[in-house]
């Protein structure tokens, strides 16, 4: 597994490395602000295996809570932490103007409704850059 905290923008490899049956999603590293800003906003439609991950500086829970206006789906999200740890998972409906997560994350996976419970609390992720 390679981290490197200059990665912008790039693709990225997710696996549940708690539960290796679970197929990774292939997503895109956003760590500028446009790209979080964005997000999966104006998407109408999403790949089962299609993701992004919301990268933040540190832990919080104010920074990595996300909004669901002008995204066109419902997403599961897992919210991950510094340790690579998820500490909060939901199912978030499309419009919903606020989702946080229950403890502080540094990193938000966004991914495909119907792979909700792909990500359970406590699972320890790996984040593959190509």
């Amino acid at each position: 597994m390679v981290f490197l905290e200059t990665m912008n923008d790039h693709p990225v490899i997710i696996r549940n490395l708690s539960n290796p049956s679970v197929a990774p999603i292939r997503g895109k590293w956003c760590q500028s602000f446009l790209s979080r800003l964005r997000g999966f906003t104006f998407r109408s439609q999403l790949a089962p295996e299609e993701g992004l991950v919301l990268v933040e500086s540190h832990d919080s829970r104010i920074e990595t809570a996300i909004h669901m206006l002008f995204v066109w789906t419902d997403l599961s999200i897992a919210w991950v932490n510094t340790q690579n740890e998820v500490v909060d998972t939901v199912l978030a409906k499309a419009w919903c103007p606020f989702y946080g997560p229950a403890k502080p994350a540094r990193y938000v996976i966004e991914y495909h409704p119907a792979r909700y419970g792909d990500f359970q609390v406590g699972d320890q992720i790996a984040f593959d850059h190509d």
